[in-house]
């Protein structure tokens, strides 16, 4: 049954990919990069960063989405937690030069003042450079959990624990970005 649902996801897909306005980064090699972006106007509350980057509402933020529906289908079968876990570490880690790159070459690079994500999967993003920041709204916490379910539900992750933790923004100030993974 999940194989067949995640056929249909990736039969889906590009329309999603169309009407939310996603960006894919490629990195001009054979690998895969499995981060999406958009351009952004942050909402939420005001943030300070570790390296003293401040994030206001109405920031311009690079945010990145993983390409869920071609994870779930390179994992497959896969029932290991720590395999799924160091296999989504290992991608992210390999897609942030490809974003580095995208950054600079945007026509808006000296508006963009990070990155941003929401992910339940926020253990360990702190050795990528992110640093992890609750979401105050409880109405757009639970909208974002409720939207992670099908993901949860595919890739056999427990959803009750997904649910005692729940989403977090993730940040990453555009100068950490470019200091860890500018490609020399």
């Amino acid at each position: 049954m999940k194989s067949y649902l995640i056929i249909a996801w990736n039969m889906i897909d590009p329309l999603y990919y169309h009407l939310s306005n996603l960006t894919c980064i490629h990195n001009g090699k054979a690998e895969k990069n499995f981060l999406r972006v958009k351009l952004t106007r942050y909402k939420g509350r005001m943030v300070v960063l570790s390296d003293g980057t401040q994030i206001n509402k109405n920031d311009t933020l690079v945010k990145i989405h993983l390409h869920n529906a071609v994870l779930l289908k390179e994992l497959g079968q896969t029932k290991s937690n720590l395999y799924r876990g160091r296999f989504i570490f290992q991608t992210v880690r390999k897609s942030l030069p490809d974003l580095v790159s995208y950054i600079q070459k945007h026509h808006q690079v000296d508006q963009i003042k990070g990155i941003i994500g929401i992910t339940s999967l926020d253990k360990g993003v702190n050795r990528l450079g992110f640093e992890v920041v609750p979401i105050a709204n409880p109405l757009y916490k639970w909208f974002k959990w409720a939207s992670f379910l099908p993901i949860c539900i595919l890739s056999g992750t427990d959803v009750s624990i997904k649910k005692q933790s729940g989403p977090s923004y993730l940040f990453m100030s555009k100068v950490c970005l470019i200091s860890r993974y500018k490609v020399q």
